[in-house]
């Protein structure tokens, strides 16, 4: 399997997609795909690695640790930490459809796992991370994409 960690093409707005989890950044992406896009997940925020909120962003109570570690559970299992703080992840192929540009090379998302269903509404539940009004849209909560 090639795996693709520093080129990562924006996935056009529509299109579906696979993702297989390698590496998971905070809380609400990126997700690192095997086949090489990175995954900003749509419709939601989390707190930054420093704890903080971005201005203009919903704020959730959750600490960026545990909303990392929340995401990386939904997405598969943490097998390490790369050298520049990723969680190493190894999970099933979620099937995505993408909102288009994420800003920078990530590719915003809809994604759908095997081991916890839709990602974006798995989050919310959770508390570790907050629903964006401004980019949840009519998104409906599912468990097949």
């Amino acid at each position: 399997m090639l795996i693709l960690l520093f080129a990562a093409a924006i996935v056009p707005s529509g299109q579906t997609f696979e993702c297989t989890p390698i590496r998971v950044w905070d809380g609400d992406g990126p997700i690192w795909c095997a086949e090489g896009p990175r995954i900003r997940v749509s419709g939601v925020a989390a707190r930054e690695t420093d704890g903080t909120c971005r201005p203009g962003h919903p704020c959730p109570d959750a600490d960026p640790e545990t909303a990392k570690s929340v995401l990386v559970d939904l997405v598969g299992v943490r097998t390490g930490t790369s050298r520049e703080g990723h969680a190493l992840v190894k999970g099933p192929t979620m099937h995505c459809i993408s909102t288009g540009s994420a800003g920078g090379n990530r590719t915003g998302a809809w994604c759908v796992s095997p081991k916890s269903g839709d990602i974006s509404c798995a989050l919310v539940a959770s508390g570790a991370a907050a629903r964006w009004d401004r980019y949840w849209g009519n998104h409906r909560c599912r468990d097949q994409p």
